[in-house]
């Protein structure tokens, strides 16, 4: 695991091993995505060629109008854990 800490002006930095893993460069996105546990950090590449194994690990087939309301809903019937 590793850690960030931010800054005075609310900056902070990727650790190594994070920016490899995203293989991300000076000048790429991040995007904080809200999930269950917290939040999913996103790179955005520029391009349909930065997207290459985006999705890699997601589902093949799509999921119906319904299947997604009930996750939605589900998302916001969890209870945060005690400190």
């Amino acid at each position: 695991m590793d850690d960030a800490t931010i800054t005075s002006k609310s900056q902070l930095t990727l650790p190594k091993a994070v920016r490899e893993a995203l293989k991300v460069v000076p000048g790429d996105k991040i995007r904080f995505v809200p999930s269950r546990d917290g939040f999913r950090i996103v790179a955005i590449k520029a391009g349909v060629k930065g997207m290459y194994g985006a999705f890699q690990g997601r589902r093949k087939t799509a999921l119906s109008i319904p299947a997604m309301n009930r996750a939605i809903a589900d998302m916001g019937n969890h209870e945060e854990p005690a400190d």
